[in-house]
C-alpha cells in the first residue's frame, strides 16, 4: 500500500515497531524517488502514537492520508482466549485505530480535510469462530469506527473508509498451506479467481481511496477479495 501511494506521487511515513523492517520500507519507498520517514511506533501506546503523528508533522509539513494497518490476532477456540490476549487484539486492531485517526483530526481539519483509510478483514463479515474470536470483534469494530469518523467529520471534509482483504500471503497466513493444507484448498476453492491475493493488489483501492477521486465515498467497506465473500 506504501508503495503504491508512493508511486501515485505521495512522500511516506512508515510506522511500526521493528527498525530492520521500517528501514527496509523506507528503501523500498525511496527507489521510487518520493521521500520516506521511519518512526518507531508501538501502536498499543497512547504517547508513541501522539508522536508518531507529532513527528511525521514535523518531518513533511503535511499529513494528508492515514492507514491504520496495524494488526495481530490469537488462533484458539474462544473459551481458551484469555482476558489478556483478549485485551491485546482489540488494543492493537482497534483501540490504535481510534487513537490515531484522533490524533490526526486536528490536522486534516487545519488543512481543510483528509484521508482515513481503516484495514478491516474478511473477518468484518464472518465470523472468526476458531480463528480468533477477539480477530473478527476487532475487525468488525472496525468498520463501525470507520462508518462513525465518516459521519462525525463529514463537514471537515475528512473522507473514512474501509478496505476489506481476502484471503493474502503475509506473515499472519504465511503457514497455513503448509500447516493445514485442507483448509488451504478449501479456500481456494471458494474464491472465484482461483487463488490468494498478492499485497500488490491493495494497492489500486488504496490509491482510491486517498485520491480526490474518492472525494464523495465515505462510510464505505471494499472487498479486495477475489469474490471470495460473494460466493
Amino acid at each position: 500500500m506504501a508503495l503504491g501511494l508512493a508511486e501515485a506521487g505521495c512522500d511516506i511515513a512508515i510506522a511500526a515497531r521493528n527498525e530492520e523492517k521500517n528501514a527496509a520500507a523506507v528503501a523500498a519507498v525511496e527507489s521510487t524517488g518520493r521521500r520516506a520517514f521511519a518512526i518507531p511506533t508501538d501502536v498499543t501506546s497512547d504517547s508513541d502514537i501522539d508522536d508518531m503523528v507529532s513527528r511525521a508533522v514535523a518531518h513533511f509539513g503535511q499529513l494528508d492520508i492515514l492507514i491504520n494497518n496495524a494488526g495481530t490476532t490469537v488462533r484458539k477456540s474462544p473459551e481458551e482466549i484469555t482476558a489478556a490476549e483478549w485485551d491485546t487484539v482489540l488494543d492493537v486492531n482497534l483501540r490504535a485505530a481510534f487513537l490515531s485517526s484522533r490524533a490526526v483530526y486536528p490536522h486534516f481539519k487545519a488543512r481543510g480535510g483528509g484521508k482515513i483509510i481503516c484495514i478491516g478483514s474478511m473477518f468484518s463479515i464472518f465470523g472468526g469462530g476458531g480463528s480468533g474470536a477477539p480477530y473478527a470483534s476487532s475487525k468488525g469494530g472496525v468498520v463501525q469506527l470507520a462508518k462513525s469518523f465518516a459521519v462525525a467529520w463529514a463537514p471537515d471534509n475528512i473522507q473514512s473508509n474501509v478496505i476489506l482483504p481476502g484471503w493474502f500471503m503475509t506473515e499472519l497466513t504465511q503457514a497455513i498451506p503448509e500447516t493445514q493444507p485442507e483448509r488451504y484448498d478449501n479456500i481456494n476453492r471458494r474464491i472465484p479467481m482461483g487463488r490468494w491475493g498478492e499485497a500488490a493488489e491493495l494497492q489500486g483501492a488504496t490509491v482510491f481511496l486517498s485520491s480526490r477521486a474518492s472525494d464523495y465515498v465515505t462510510g464505505a467497506a471494499i472487498t479486495v477479495d477475489g469474490g471470495y465473500s460473494v460466493t
